[in-house]
C-alpha cells in the first residue's frame, strides 16, 4: 500500500466511525464535493497536505492524529 492508497483508507475508516457520508465530509471540511470526491476515489494522485489537513480537522484530528496510525508503517515507495 502506498501513501496515497492509506491516506484514503484512514479517511474512509474514519469516516465510517463517524457515520459521515461524502458529502458530510466535504461540508464539514468547507471543500468542494468534488475535491474530496475526487481524492476519495483516488483520482487526486498528490491531493496535498493542506487538503489532508483541512480533511483531518473536518474529522475532529490534528494533522498528527490522523497520521498516527499503524495503517503509514511500512509504506511502498512510490513510483
Amino acid at each position: 500500500m502506498n501513501i496515497n492508497e492509506a491516506t484514503i483508507t484512514r479517511i474512509r475508516t474514519l469516516s465510517k466511525a463517524q457515520r459521515l457520508s461524502m458529502y458530510e465530509l466535504a461540508y464539514k471540511t468547507g471543500m468542494p464535493p468534488s475535491t474530496v470526491k475526487s481524492i476519495m476515489n483516488g483520482k487526486s494522485k498528490n491531493p496535498g497536505i493542506v487538503n489532508i489537513k483541512k480533511m483531518a480537522e473536518g474529522l475532529g484530528l490534528t494533522i498528527r492524529e490522523f497520521y498516527d496510525d499503524d495503517i503509514f508503517d511500512n509504506l511502498e515507495q512510490d513510483e
